[in-house]
């Protein structure tokens, strides 16, 4: 993150435009409905900008910009001429003295960047890209806008005016977080926006005279592969208002970034013979957060119930009486499949498809052999990078012809992501050849052979 988001209270401050022409007139607009003080330098200036000025008690100064004018009693400076040497003189200068400015269309020489804006006052909500694509940021604008009711600043309002009396009756600030999630997912919400007050107010004093301290709840859910696309729905949702997120080490970079920001965050993550919290560990932090109240969000790579240990947990929290979700993932098998283009069935070439384990149990595979030797089946095996050696030496020695083909899929449907295809012969060989690391999906049978003609990721 280049940009730090605030929201400046700038009324009755003084704020100066440097430029008089319609560029400034359109930043004044801003700063005026903001409440600011403008005052306005420049040789010339536009008569609606003029009128603006004094509409806002603001002063204008017929002169142009030198590097002695007074700053230091203003909030903030907006470089809004048409000469670049000007602009920057302007960016110097309030450098110099500590002073937020801005110089429109020229990121370099600005402190600060002005946002598209959504106005549903007193709720405004900005959409910034740091200078590097305006016309982008007013697109994402106008989809917000079509999507984000006009009532919305009415509830913001109308929420307002209750918060010290909410804060008074829950004292928790987890809690009274809780209180007004469930509030604006009741009909209260509507009710606001019907302009139905008088009904908003029964609803709001209801839900505060039955009030109780909320329970703890887990939610088990499943990440995906890799790319934050293809979270469901649900599991964004309860991934944004818990309070505790408990991940795996499968669990991506972007896709812990849509996560509640302020949520406590609890890393279980376990690679091969390194386990940063052993299972028993994480059943006891399940329970134990959720006891304590707090909405626990567990969150793991894929599918938690597909070699993923979801079962055991959820074993753990009914035996403790803990309510819990489960939500389903797009499970490693098929959004990597899906990434490198291999169908896992298909008419032609396999009738059937098989998930495995590959983790070897003493160094050995521990696989029923005979029942994976069938021509028209796919094998796809989770986490057998380590042992992929000896399961297609074993796969050979049960029958299965040496050159059926195989893939390896490594960090799929990712920007990492990586396939190589090779046949159970010369697989393993080519591991280290193309530096595959773990997370790796091995998929193997006859539907390998599509992906020449179906990849298209990869």
């Amino acid at each position: 993150m280049e940009i730090f988001p605030i929201s400046l209270k700038l009324q009755q401050q003084p704020c100066l435009l440097v430029g008089g022409g319609h560029i400034a007139y359109r930043k004044a607009l801003l700063l005026a409905k903001a409440g600011a003080i403008v005052d306005v330098l420049a040789p010339e200036i536009d008569a609606n900008l003029l009128k603006l000025v004094q509409t806002s008690q603001g002063q204008y100064v017929a002169a142009a910009f030198s590097t002695d004018f007074p700053l230091k009693h203003y909030r903030l400076v907006i470089a809004a001429t048409d000469q670049a040497q000007v602009n920057q003189a302007v960016f110097e200068t309030c450098e110099a003295q500590n002073i937020l400015v801005n110089s429109v269309d020229d990121p370099p020489h600005c402190r600060f960047m002005v946002p598209a804006m959504i106005d549903r006052s007193p709720l405004v909500i900005s959409v910034a890209s740091n200078g590097t694509s305006p016309v982008l940021s007013r697109q994402i604008r106008t989809q917000l806008e079509s999507t984000i009711p006009h009532g919305m600043g009415k509830l913001a309002a109308f929420s307002g005016k209750w918060r010290s009396t909410v804060k008074a009756k829950i004292v928790n600030p987890d809690e009274r977080r809780i209180f007004w999630e469930d509030l604006y997912a009741s009909p209260f919400k509507e009710q606001v926006f019907n302009d139905n007050l008088a009904e908003a107010e029964r609803l709001i004093e209801l839900a505060l005279s039955e009030w109780k301290t909320p329970k703890g709840e887990v939610y088990l859910v499943g990440a995906g592969p890799g790319d934050p696309e293809l979270l469901t729905l649900k599991a964004l949702r309860l991934m944004q208002q818990a309070d505790v997120v408990i991940y795996d080490r499968l669990v991506s970079e972007p896709i812990m970034d849509l996560c509640r920001r302020d949520a406590e965050k609890i890393y279980v993550g376990k690679a091969r013979s390194n386990h940063a919290v052993p299972q028993e560990g994480i059943n006891a932090l399940l329970v134990n957060y959720a006891k304590q109240g707090k909405r626990v969000c567990r969150l793991k790579g894929g599918d938690p119930f597909i070699f993923g240990r979801g079962g055991e947990e959820i074993e753990e929290l009914f035996a403790a009486g803990v309510p819990f979700q489960v939500v389903p993932g797009i499970t490693a098998a098929s959004g990597c499949s899906a990434y490198a283009g291999i169908p896992l069935t298909h008419r032609d070439y396999a009738q059937s498809v098989r998930f495995l384990t590959g983790h070897l149990k003493e160094g050995s595979p521990e696989l029923p052999w005979q029942e994976l030797v069938y021509e028209n089946q796919t094998l796809v095996l989770y986490m057998g990078l380590v042992g992929l050696e000896k399961i297609c030496q074993r796969l050979i020695e049960h029958g299965q012809r040496a050159d059926m083909p195989v893939a390896l899929v490594s960090k799929g449907t990712t920007p990492e992501q990586k396939v190589v295809v090779g046949t159970l012969a010369d697989i393993a060989s080519q591991v280290s050849e193309h530096h595959i690391q773990a997370p790796t999906l091995t998929i193997i049978g006859e539907v390998v052979r599509l992906r020449e003609q179906l990849q298209w990721q990869g």
